[in-house]
Order: C-alpha cells, then sequence, then structure tokens
C-alpha cells in the first residue's frame, strides 16, 4: 500500500501541502470543520496559483470517526497551535491494524507537524513515538472557506524537516521525497529544534503586521522582540539557527507572485485577525514570555504583543489598527535591553544617542534631566544654560538629589523621599513617564539621579551612554538657555534599590564583596583630599569607576565589565555591595554592575561617613586595620564629592 497523508487542517498551509502532493499523484485525505468542510466537501478547494485557478477535489473528512488509518499513513498537523493538544488526544489513540494486530496510531504511525512555535513538539512527543517536526515557508493565504491563493511558483513552498527534536530517521527521507514531489523545497536536518527556534524569532517579528502599519517605531518593536527572545533562549540553553545563513536550499524557485485580484497578505496571525479566527500568539510569543518566566526573567513587550492581538482577536478588532501611540506606549512602559553576551534580561540601564534622538521624536518621549557636577566646580547650571539637549531639565545634584550633608550621615545623605518628589514634580515628571538622564562626565554624576530614582520607584530611568559626546558625536542639536517644564504628577515611593548602612558595609566586607570606586590612590590611603581619614573599608575592594568606561566616555561592552567584575571576586552568588567618597560615583558602579547582570546594594553614606566614624576601623593598601582617631571639626563637610 502506497503512503497516504492524513493532513489535519485545510487552512494556508495544509491545503496547500494537500494540493501539491495530490497533484502530483499521493493520495491525500483533508480533515476540515466548520465553513471550511462544508465548503470542501461541496465544491472542492478553490487552489489559486499564478498560473492557474482551479478546483481540486480532495478526500475530505470531518474528524478521526471518518478516517479508518492504514499502517502506510502519514498524519499531518497543519492547525494552529492553540488546537494541537486536543487534536493530538483524538487521532493518537485511533486504531491502526498492522502485519494482523490491532495497534495504535501513536505507537506505529509518523506524525508530521506542519506548525509554528516549540511547544508542539512537546505535546506531540507525549504520545507520538515518531514526530517529524518542521520548518514550514509556504506563503499561501487562507481567508474565505474552502480557498487557498498559493502565490509562489515555480516550487509552492520549502520545508526543513527533521525528527523531534534531533536525530534521524528513514521516515523523514520519504516525507521529504515526496513533498519534493509536490514541488516543495526540502532540507533535511539533524538538529530540528535548533531551526524551529530560529524561525520562531522570525514569527516574533513578522506577526506584528497583524497590530501595527510599518514604519520605524515597529521596527523598533521588532528588534526588541527577538532581544527578549535571545535573551529568554540563553537562559533556557536553546540555540537558534540562522535559517537563511545556514540553509542549504536554492530557494530562488521559490518566487512569490502578485496575483491579480487576489492580494498579497500577511502573516498567519494577520489572516487569523482578518476571517476572525483565533489567533496563536500564546505559542509565539507567549513562548518567549514564558521561557523567560521560567528563568526569572521577564519578557514585557513579547507580553504586551500577545496580550494586544488576544485581545483584538476577541473584540474583532481588523489587523493592522492599533496607531503608533499605542506602540510607542508600549515600548514605553515594557522598555528593555538585551545584554548580547549573556542571558540576563534587566531593566534598561543605558541608552545610546540615536534611540534616545529617536525616542523624542516620538508620541511619549521620555523625561530628559541634565546632571552635570563634578568636584570642585559648583558652575553646573552655567554649563547646563550654554549648551544642553533640547528639552533637558538641570537637575541640581547637591541640593536636588541629597539632604544637606552633616554628621554621621555623609557629604550627600539621602533626600527625604517626598522632598525628592516635590523636585521630580518640579522637573515635570509624570507616573508612567521614562527618564533618561545624562552629564558631561561619562554618567559618573547622572549615575546619581538614575540610582535615587529608581530607589524612589520609577522603573523605567536610563543613562545616555557616552554622556554629552556622544550626542555631539552623533551630530544632535544642542540648544542654550533654560527649558521650565509644566510640573508633573509624579508620587514616589522609597526603598525599591537595595541600601546598606555602616554595619552593613562592614558585614558585606566579610561576608560578600564591599567594591570601592574612588580612585586607587584614595583607597590605599596616600591621599584623601575631602574626607577625614585616609584608607578604606577594611576587606573592600578596590574597583574605581572611571574604569567601567573606555576612553570616550562610554561604558565597556557586557562581556568587558562581566570580566572586570568577576576579576575583583563578583559571582552569580555573593552578595555585593558599592560605596564612593559620598555615594555619588558609587550609583554609576551599580549601573555598571547591572549591565554586567549583577545586582548590588549601595551604601550611601560611603566613605565620608565610615570615616567620620571614630569608632570605625580604617585599612590602608595592605588591608590591616588602623586605630581609630579622634573625630575632626565637622566643618570639613562643606566639600562636595
Amino acid at each position: 500500500m502506497s503512503t497516504r497523508y492524513i493532513i489535519i487542517g485545510a487552512g494556508a498551509v495544509g491545503a496547500t501541502v494537500a494540493a501539491q502532493l495530490d497533484g502530483a499523484g499521493i493520495p491525500v485525505v483533508v480533515v476540515a470543520r466548520g465553513a471550511n468542510l462544508a465548503a470542501l466537501r461541496s465544491q472542492g478547494l478553490r487552489y489559486i496559483r499564478p498560473d492557474s485557478d482551479r478546483r481540486v477535489a480532495l478526500h475530505v473528512a470531518g474528524g478521526p470517526d471518518e478516517v479508518d488509518l492504514h499502517a502506510d499513513d502519514v498524519l499531518v498537523l497543519a492547525t494552529k497551535s492553540q488546537d494541537s493538544e486536543a487534536l493530538l488526544q483524538q487521532w493518537a489513540w485511533r486504531p491502526v491494524t498492522v502485519h494482523g494486530a490491532v495497534r495504535t496510531a501513536a505507537e506505529v504511525l509518523p506524525i508530521l507537524l506542519l506548525q509554528n512555535g516549540l511547544e508542539n513538539a512537546r505535546t506531540a512527543l507525549r504520545r507520538f513515538a515518531m514526530v517529524v517536526d518542521a520548518v514550514v515557508l509556504i506563503p499561501s493565504s487562507h481567508l474565505r472557506a474552502g480557498e487557498v491563493v498559493s502565490p509562489g511558483a515555480p516550487i509552492a513552498g520549502a520545508c526543513y524537516l527533521g525528527r523531534a527534536p534531533r536525530g534521524s530517521d528513514p521516515a523523514v527521507e520519504r516525507i521529504a521525497a515526496q513533498l519534493r514531489r509536490g514541488s516543495f523545497a526540502v532540507q533535511v536536518v539533524s538538529d530540528i529544534d535548533r531551526w524551529k527556534a530560529g524561525k520562531l524569532l522570525a514569527n516574533l517579528a513578522y506577526n506584528l503586521d497583524a497590530l501595527y502599519a510599518p514604519g520605524e517605531l515597529r521596527d523598533a518593536a521588532a528588534a526588541a522582540l527577538v532581544d527578549e527572545a535571545r535573551a529568554a533562549f540563553a537562559a533556557a540553553g536553546i540555540e537558534a539557527v540562522d535559517v537563511a545563513a545556514d540553509s542549504t536550499l536554492d530557494l530562488s524557485q521559490l518566487v512569490v507572485h502578485d496575483i491579480p485580484g487576489h492580494a498579497r497578505h500577511s502573516s498567519s496571525t494577520w489572516q487569523s485577525l482578518a476571517r476572525s479566527g483565533s489567533v496563536e500568539s500564546d505559542f509565539l510569543n507567549g513562548e518567549i514570555v514564558l521561557l523567560a518566566r521560567l528563568h526569572g526573567l521577564d519578557a514585557p513587550i513579547n507580553a504586551g504583543v500577545a496580550q494586544r492581538i488576544a485581545t483584538a482577536a476577541l473584540t474583532g478588532t481588523p489587523p493592522g489598527s492599533l496607531d503608533q501611540a499605542d506602540l510607542a506606549a508600549l515600548l514605553a512602559s515594557a522598555r528593555r535591553l538585551y545584554h548580547a553576551n549573556g542571558p540576563e534580561l534587566l531593566p534598561a540601564v543605558l541608552v545610546d544617542a540615536k534611540r534616545l534622538h529617536d525616542e523624542l521624536a516620538s508620541a511619549a518621549p521620555p523625561l530628559l534631566l541634565d546632571v552635570r557636577w563634578t568636584l570642585g566646580d559648583p558652575r553646573g547650571r552655567d554649563h547646563y544654560r550654554e549648551g544642553h539637549l533640547p528639552g533637558a531639565v538641570y537637575v541640581d545634584l547637591d541640593t536636588e538629589l541629597a539632604a544637606a550633608p552633616g554628621g554621621m550621615a555623609g557629604r550627600h545623605p539621602l533626600p527625604d523621599v517626598e522632598a525628592l518628589a516635590r523636585s521630580a514634580r518640579g522637573w515635570g515628571l509624570t507616573a508612567g513617564r521614562s527618564v533618561v538622564v545624562y552629564d558631561d562626565n561619562g554618567g559618573q554624576s547622572a549615575a546619581r539621579a538614575w540610582w535615587l530614582l529608581r530607589w524612589a520607584g520609577v522603573a523605567d530611568v536610563r543613562i545616555l551612554d557616552g554622556a554629552l559626546g556622544a550626542w555631539r558625536e552623533a551630530g544632535f542639536e544642542i540648544e542654550a538657555g533654560e527649558t521650565v517644564s509644566v510640573p508633573g504628577d509624579v508620587v514616589l515611593t522609597a526603598g525599591a534599590m537595595p541600601t546598606l548602612d555602616a554595619d552593613g558595609a562592614a558585614r558585606m566586607a566579610r561576608e560578600g564583596v564591599l567594591l570601592d570606586a574612588r580612585a586607587p590612590e584614595r583607597y590605599r590611603g596616600e591621599v584623601e583630599p575631602v574626607d577625614l581619614r585616609a584608607g578604606h573599608i577594611p576587606g573592600a575592594v578596590s574597583a574605581a569607576t572611571g574604569d567601567n568606561l573606555d576612553e570616550k566616555g562610554y561604558f565597556l561592552p557586557r562581556a568587558s565589565l562581566r570580566a572586570r567584575f568577576a576579576a575583583l571576586g563578583v559571582g552569580a552568588s555573593e552578595p555585593v555591595g558599592v560605596y564612593c567618597g559620598s555615594g555619588v560615583t558609587a550609583a554609576h558602579q551599580i549601573a555598571a554592575l547591572a549591565v554586567a547582570g549583577f545586582e548590588s546594594a549601595l551604601f550611601p553614606g560611603s566613605w565620608s561617613a565610615w570615616s567620620s566614624d571614630p569608632d570605625r576601623p580604617v585599612a590602608t593598601a595592605i588591608q590591616e586595620p588602623q586605630p581609630p582617631v579622634a573625630r575632626e571639626s565637622p566643618e570639613r563637610f562643606g566639600a562636595r564629592g
């Protein structure tokens, strides 16, 4: 008996494969439902190709009860992923007679999965012994019952086939040969799981057309979706093939033609919305959300897209109906950066000048804060007035990002959160708005605003990588004068970032890793231009903040920062604390640690608080504690740093 294909699902992919195999003389049974089933039964399949418009009389069934399975059958699942579980359960235990013995389909028949996503193979392998998974490139569309438009010619499509999850089997080669007879290009691979992951990356970006019109903002969202997916894959140990680069198929014969009267439609999700069908976003974007959450990460942009697609299907919203303002709001509320050299998916720490320039022109621009400040230079506001990023608001580090100095609180104590909130409302910060901070010193003072706002509950705060110099280098506009903002309405709550007091810093030095972010000569106790005593907290490790930056003032790449901190003793399990002179440049160190994938706690009082307490020991370069010394005059706290 010759091989017969039982194709479950008569949509764009299933009907195209059925028509092509039927045309090649290979027996086919198509299993359909609803209006599609009725149309196929009464009229056959209207199969529209670049060179023909014909009716194909297929053998059609409404379900497994109407099909007697044979030992040489191949089951083909060509439905959306959300339907897989129920259909596999229906078909797996159907009887098949093999050499006079009754077996089940799951035991003896191969099942070929012509579907997107990663979950279908897992679902099938729970039941079927032989699962053949596939990456499918078939540009067909199905918008009306009983009709499929197949614009690919001279071949109708392409497939990459392999036994799931990995390996080889003669059955795969037989299926590949018969698909080739049906005018499909086919490549057999031994690692189909990697190919499926690569195809999923393409699906994530491609399916955005179901919601939004083309544009730069959609391109940015597509890149962010893929970034989140790669991070989730890395965390889960999933390797993705670059399908286009690793393919050995000659796809020059897969030419997508314009067919008069049948406009080329986009993704399968677009088509599902167009015909008011159910959508498989839970198994595309939702797959990335699942992987991220299972591994302690987050994928907020994929989550937002999945929610929007599902809502559009429930409410009957036509494809492409959401506007750019909605997309901008999604990116603004769920912005994340993926760091390409590791698996962590972290809240964005940095933004480059080009991305910031684009965001400022969007419907939801971030609030820009200019935090220019340098030890010994009180003219930060004057420098700001001479030239700043368009729309940026000046922030005074001494008065708005710190409480008054004094005693053992240090030179830049944390401000009262309500005082910080009043300042933030004066800058124009409203609830939910993103913030970008910058300075002219590699972010070393701007990071104080970054840390404080995150500590106070503002989730989306980023530092301009490369600072003011990066903006100028990119050739973007600088404006003079002073920006006066419309007052905001933000409400802040302290405690979203971890902190240490002096006792906690001492314990961190003993039990974890305590990094001293000051210059090495101050750490060693060779000089101390500002504070009461020279030296460092016993057990602390010298880690100068300036070493986080390259020669142009940009943060080092993530891999370089990870290597740097690993050499200082920072690892995945050790708690990490940071201090500096007064809690300013330590925030920059915390930002660099976050880029590298490490959480750390700030000792806000830092060395200015520690050294002012005569009961606290002090170490020099050889790490030996010095005896306490008498407290000096509090007038010394007049300096800043």
